[in-house]
């Protein structure tokens, strides 16, 4: 029998992620205030934006099965690159991620039974260089207008990754070996 789980995001990957785990979704989503303070780090920042998020759909849902939540940044010498606001935002992020070497986080957070267990991954990023030509055909394509850092790692975008040190779910959106820890650790203390 598949486990039962409210998925606190709209996400396309986070829902295949889970749903290739086994997971039986219900999808809930909340309007949450995504700004933080500039003393807060991308690696805080993550976990700290999936606890709201989360808190937000627990609200509305109660407690009868567990509500996971996420948020992911990428992080390019300390500066947060989240989702381009536009085309100029997105060739941006790219030329300043090509030929380098990035940081992707992820915060994952599950609510369950008044219990909020929140963690963050870490997964270091190599970009190969990138030609103008390649940047441009890819931002024209419009796939990195909804992902942080301006490129989907599972998508056209992998052409541009030379290396990764750490899980690749966790560039995707969201770190499978989270969610099964966050998870068994929420049941065992309820």
């Amino acid at each position: 029998m598949k486990k039962k789980l409210i998925l606190a995001s709209a996400s396309p990957r986070r829902k295949e992620i889970l749903t290739d785990m086994g997971f039986d979704l219900q999808i809930r989503t909340a309007e949450v205030d995504e700004s933080l303070p500039e003393s807060v780090s991308p690696f805080d920042g993550v976990r700290l934006l999936a606890i709201k998020k989360g808190a937000a759909v627990a609200a509305e849902c109660g407690d009868a099965l567990p509500v996971l939540s996420a948020d992911t940044l990428v992080e390019l010498g300390g500066v947060p690159l989240g989702k381009p606001t536009d085309r100029a935002d997105a060739v941006r992020m790219l030329r300043a991620l090509s030929g380098s070497v990035h940081y992707v986080h992820t915060g994952v957070c599950v609510h369950y039974k008044g219990k909020v267990l929140a963690e963050t991954d870490t997964t270091a990023v190599h970009f190969r260089t990138l030609t103008e030509d390649e940047i441009s055909a890819y931002v024209d394509s419009g796939e990195p207008m909804d992902k942080a850092g301006a490129y989907g790692i599972q998508g056209k975008a992998g052409a541009f990754v030379s290396k990764i040190d750490g899980a690749f779910d966790t560039v995707v959106g969201l770190s499978g070996r989270l969610v099964e820890k966050l998870l068994s650790m929420a049941e065992e203390e309820a």
